[in-house]
C-alpha cells in the first residue's frame, strides 16, 4: 500500500448547484497532506466521501487499503476525525466525553488522553456545551489523537482559534505524527499554516483538484518573472504560464508554474530577455492558481 487515500473518476452531485466530477486525488501513506481550496470548493464533501458518510453515484475510494463506504467500519476504527463543526453531546462533560469516545476504539490510549487532557489544560467536570471555542478545538484534536489512529482527516480543525490555541493544538498533532508515522489529511484555507508544515498539497476549486503536487516541488516551481521582448504567444514553453501581465515599454510579469533553473534559455529562443526571476509563497502561489483556474488574465 503507498496511498493512505486513493479516489479514482469520483462523481457526487449535491442537489442541482454542486457536483464533484471524475476526482482522482492520492493521499501517500505517511504523508501531511494540505488540502486547499475557498469556501464551497468541494473540500468538506470530499471528506466526507472518503469517511463514508456520504455515497457517491460512481466511481472508487480506497482508505487504508480497504474499500468506502463498503469497508467503512473497519476503516474508520483506524481513523481519526475532527469535523469542521463540533457534533459532540453539549451535556457531557470533558471527563464523559472521553469515556465516550473511548468505549467505540480498541486503540484507545488513555495515558495519552489524560497527559493530552493536563497539556491543553482542560476542565474534566466542565459540560462540552460550555466550553470556548478555542476548548472545544482542543478537545476534538485530544478525542481523535487518543484513538491511536493510523490515519487522521482534519477538516478546518484550527478554524477560528486564536493563535495560541492553534499553536497548541498543531503542536500535539506534530508530536504525535512524529511518533507514530500518521497520515495527515487536512483542509484548511489558512493557507500560510499548512505550508510550514505540509509536505503535499492538493488544490480544489468548484469540485475539481486543480493540482496535486509535493510541497517543496509546489513552492519550488512558482515563480514571478520580469520578461521584455515576449512575442504575443509564447510559443512551446517548457514550463506552465499561470498569467501574463503588461507593463511600460514592452516589459511584462509573468507568474509561471513548474518553473526550473534551466529553462532560462528559453526566452532567448522566443527573442525576448528575461530580467528577473522571484519567488512566490504558497498563499501567491493559491491565489494565482485560482484565477487561471476561473479564466486567465492576458
Amino acid at each position: 500500500m503507498t496511498n493512505a487515500i486513493e479516489i479514482h473518476q469520483l462523481h457526487y452531485r449535491a442537489g442541482r448547484a454542486f457536483e464533484i466530477k471524475q476526482l482522482d486525488l492520492n493521499v501517500p501513506l505517511g504523508a501531511i497532506y494540505g488540502f486547499l481550496g475557498p469556501n464551497g470548493s468541494g473540500k468538506t464533501t470530499t471528506m466526507r466521501l472518503v469517511l463514508g458518510l456520504l455515497r457517491p453515484l460512481a466511481g472508487r475510494i480506497t482508505v487504508l487499503g480497504d474499500a468506502i463506504p463498503a469497508n467503512a467500519p473497519r476503516v474508520l476504527a483506524r481513523v481519526g476525525f475532527v469535523p469542521e463543526q463540533p457534533h459532540l453531546d453539549p451535556t457531557l462533560t470533558v471527563r464523559e466525553t472521553l469515556a465516550f469516545q473511548a468505549a467505540f476504539y480498541p486503540t484507545w490510549d488513555w495515558p495519552w488522553a489524560e497527559r493530552l487532557l493536563r497539556q491543553f489544560e482542560l476542565q474534566e467536570r466542565q459540560p462540552f456545551g460550555r466550553l470556548s471555542k478555542g476548548q472545544k478545538g482542543k478537545l476534538m484534536m485530544l478525542l481523535a489523537l487518543a484513538q491511536r489512529p493510523e490515519l487522521l482527516v482534519l477538516d478546518e480543525p484550527t478554524d477560528g482559534l486564536d493563535p495560541v490555541v492553534r499553536r497548541d493544538v498543531l503542536s500535539a498533532l506534530l508530536d504525535y505524527v512524529s511518533q507514530r508515522r500518521a497520515t495527515v489529511f487536512i483542509s484548511s484555507h489558512l493557507v500560510h499554516e499548512l505550508e510550514r508544515f505540509c509536505d503535499w498539497i492538493g488544490v480544489m476549486d468548484n469540485g475539481r483538484l486543480i493540482t496535486e503536487v509535493p510541497m517543496e516541488r509546489f513552492k519550488n516551481g512558482l515563480k514571478r518573472l520580469r520578461v521584455t521582448g515576449a512575442p504575443p504567444t509564447a510559443a512551446a514553453a517548457p514550463f506552465i504560464i499561470l498569467a501574463r501581465e503588461h507593463a511600460n515599454g514592452g516589459a511584462e510579469t509573468w507568474v509561471v508554474r513548474d518553473w526550473e533553473p534551466e529553462m532560462a534559455a528559453y526566452f532567448a529562443t522566443i527573442g525576448a530577455a528575461l530580467n528577473d526571476v522571484i519567488d512566490l509563497d504558497l498563499e501567491e502561489g493559491f491565489v494565482e492558481l485560482l484565477r487561471t483556474f476561473r479564466g486567465p488574465r492576458s
